[in-house]
Formats: structure tokens, sequence, C-alpha cells
């Protein structure tokens, strides 16, 4: 019997990882992603399986979420880099949010809203892309356009631990665009990989780890932050369900 998954911010340049991962692996796995716009649907292949909806309008995301049996939220407020940056001129270029996409719009109205619909639909888990600096409120990631990101990130993190579903929250490193497959993974609980040169990791590994957590009773209830060894130097994960079991945090 095939898990049906639905993968939100499925447009999203991990989310559109997690959602051809799944793809491929239709034996196990029914597929449904959610993005905010025909032309992110476009994007993704534009498939019967894709739902437009705004994660801020709770009846929106309703049809995607009915029926399903896991959710993997991978939405997120995006900053953009305000214009008339000249980095010729030296300095640091401006970030600022657009009208109703704030971190607290979309990151914790959006993922609250998420998870309120699929507690209600019964969903079996949810799996929940987060970030690591959460523990520093001073972090400069909440200075970036005065959106707080990792403020209400954290705060939807709270709110889904709480929930009552089984749920899995990872808090990515520093995201790179590179293969997935070729790194050992490295987890570890309250930002303690942040100083470290292990603090990166490939969004195709955070896409695998994501899918991977449907798989093992072992990263049900947990949250952990996630990182890496640089390529080359030690082995490359391959047994998740020994990663999930290094993890005690329940947060």
């Amino acid at each position: 019997m095939a898990n049906t998954v639905l993968v939100t911010g499925a447009g999203g340049r991990t989310g559109k990882i997690v959602y051809k991962k799944l793809k491929e692996r239709s034996q196990q796995y029914t597929v449904r992603g959610l993005v905010r716009s025909e032309e992110s649907k476009l994007k993704i292949g534009g498939g019967d399986d894709v739902f437009i909806g705004d994660v801020r309008n709770a009846d929106s995301i309703v049809p995607a979420i009915q029926g399903i049996d896991s959710l993997i939220i991978v939405t997120s407020a995006v900053p953009k880099m305000k214009p008339g940056f000249d980095p010729s001129k030296g300095g640091r270029p401006e970030f600022c949010f657009e009208d109703g996409q704030y971190p607290e719009q979309v990151d914790w109205i959006g993922q609250k809203n998420q998870i309120d619909a699929a507690k209600a639909a019964g969903v079996k888990q949810i799996v929940l892309v987060g970030s690591m600096g959460g523990t520093n409120t001073n972090h400069p990631l909440n200075s970036l356009g005065n959106g707080n990101i990792l403020i209400w990130k954290r705060k939807a993190e709270q709110y889904l631990a709480d929930s009552e579903v089984p749920y899995t929250i990872i808090r990515a490193g520093g995201l790179q665009d590179k293969d997935g497959g070729l790194r050992e993974l490295l987890v570890g609980k309250d930002d303690e990989l942040l100083p470290t040169e292990n603090k990166l990791v490939p969004r195709a590994d955070v896409a695998e780890v994501c899918i991977q957590a449907l798989q093992f009773e072992e990263a049900k209830s947990k949250a952990f932050d996630l990182g890496s060894k640089p390529e080359g130097s030690g082995t490359p994960t391959k047994d998740f369900k020994a990663l999930f079991s290094q993890v005690t945090s329940r947060f």
C-alpha cells in the first residue's frame, strides 16, 4: 500500500528535490506537491498531483491535504535583495520581505495552518524542514529584513512538537546546491554543529533525510540539527536507521 505524501513548498529549491525523489519511488509513495502559483506548478512538471494553494490561507490548502498519510513541510519565507545594491562600492546588500510574505506569515501562520489541517485530516506523520540557529535570538539571520525568521520557525517547530501528531523536525544547516549521497551526514542538537566546518549540508541530502524519516520509527517524535562532513572525509551515510537512532532529543 503506497504511502500518500504531500510536499509543501514543492516549487522551492529543496522542496522540488523532495518531490522529484518521491516521484522516482512510485512503488513506495504516491506523491502530491503544493505550490503557490501556476508558474511554480509548471516548473516541477505541471502534473495533476500538484495543487496550488497559499499556506497563509488555511482553506486553500485543505484539498491538497485530504487523504494523505504524511506531510513534508518545506515552505519558508524568502528574503529578497533590495534593489540598487552595487557590489563595487563595498558594504552589504540589504534584504527585505515582500508584503504579506514575512516569516511571521509564512513560517509561523503558514506552518501552523498546515499542521492544523494535517492533524484534522488524520495524518500519521509530519516532517518539517527547519533551520539551525534557532537557539540564538540574536542570530544575524533574524535581522534580515527585520523578519526574525529563526524565531518564527522555532515557534512553528514548537507548535508541531506539541501537536500530538508524530513528527520529525530537521533543522538543516547551511544549504548547498551539491549532489547528495556523497557525504557522511551528522546529527546534532542545540546548534552544536554551527561553529564547526560540519554545519553545511547539500539540499539533496536534506531531501533524502526527509523521505527516509517516513520509513523508520527511530525518526518519529524527534528533532535534530543536520550537517555533514566535507565531501571526501568520512563515509557517505547509507544507514538512515542508525542515523536516526543517534538522535535522542524530542525538541
